[in-house]
């Protein structure tokens, strides 16, 4: 049970503005989202002695927030599913930024235990790997500008910027790959995982970021958190279908694109995708499962310590 007598902190993350609401107190402030606001924000959180913070990630607004917490108490970053069906179990429809801050205030008193927050070193990588998941993304877009252009002039022109993207993408890898190995863990954790066949540099610098958890969870934790669990769907004699849901986006991307050259690379996942589908399963039901299966090897390469090694040479 937590403690009634604890005072708790949600704070609502806008562009411009925090909205912040106390529980079990009826203390409210709102402040801008910049320096003097973020010294408002101490003052106050100080002032009532506000033992536990709480705030809902906010599509990449509340890293800064995150990382000026950091230095003093500890906060917990929710997700926005956590809070939109603690909502709905308590029967609130309606919503604005200060309801928004009292609905985590008091869901973050009602937890028992806080959520581990990320790793601090991983708070420039990731900045660092979204800025080249962007290159890549003004890469597709202005291909398919080019697929589309009536004009060869145009063409040349879209060309020449795919040109320029191309090699400011090449750069940027290059830097984070840098930045990943003048740490001696990151490092070592990117050599094993490019030993799996089928986990190139590009992938393997997305699994360390987006998941640092990897090596240190059990299969079915780590597959859940890339996305690739499957749930049931089950209520008396009904027996529906398992499916995928929840995880890291971006990271889950990427995992199947690793999954996609496994199938043809990766002499024991390639047996296992033909074992399937040859069994009657689906395209992208087999690479899925291969999916999962990359993750959960991945997870043990990490955990163990060795570089991969086929199933063939080991016997």
């Amino acid at each position: 049970m937590t403690d009634n007598s604890m005072i708790c902190a949600g704070i609502d993350v806008g562009k411009s503005h925090l909205d912040i609401a106390l529980h079990p107190s009826r203390a409210r402030l709102r402040v801008t989202y910049d320096a003097a606001g973020l010294k408002a924000l101490d003052a106050f959180l100080q002032e009532h002695d506000v033992s536990r913070i709480g705030f809902e990630a906010s599509g990449g607004y509340e890293w800064r927030l995150l990382a000026h917490l950091r230095a003093g108490k500890r906060p917990a970053r929710l997700q926005p599913a956590q809070l939109r069906f603690f909502a709905k179990s308590r029967l609130k429809r309606a919503k604005n930024d200060r309801l928004d801050a009292v609905l985590i205030a008091l869901f973050t008193a009602s937890l028992e235990q806080l959520p581990a927050l990320p790793d601090a070193r991983f708070d420039k990588l990731a900045a660092e790997l979204t800025y080249l998941e962007q290159i890549e993304q003004q890469i597709a877009l202005v291909k398919t500008f080019a697929e589309t252009a009536l004009s060869e002039a145009i063409k040349r022109r879209h060309a020449r910027e795919v040109a320029r993207l191309e090699t400011c993408r090449k750069a940027h890898l290059l830097r984070l790959e840098k930045t990943v190995r003048d740490d001696c863990d990151l490092s070592q954790r990117l050599d094993l995982l490019t030993s799996i066949k089928g986990i190139g540099l590009r992938s393997a610098l997305c699994l360390i970021i987006r998941l640092p958890e990897l090596g240190n969870a059990g299969r079915g934790e780590i597959a859940a958190l890339a996305g690739v669990a499957p749930y049931d769907d089950d209520s008396g004699k009904y027996h529906g279908r398992r499916r995928i849901q929840g995880g890291r986006e971006r990271l889950r991307k990427s995992l199947f694109m690793c999954a996609f050259t496994a199938t043809r690379h990766n002499p024991d996942l390639a047996s296992f995708y033909a074992r399937l589908r040859q069994n009657g399963k689906d395209h992208l039901c087999a690479v899925i499962a291969v999916a999962r299966k990359l993750i959960v090897l991945a997870n043990t390469v990490l955990s163990r310590k060795t570089e991969w090694t086929p199933q063939y040479q080991q016997k």
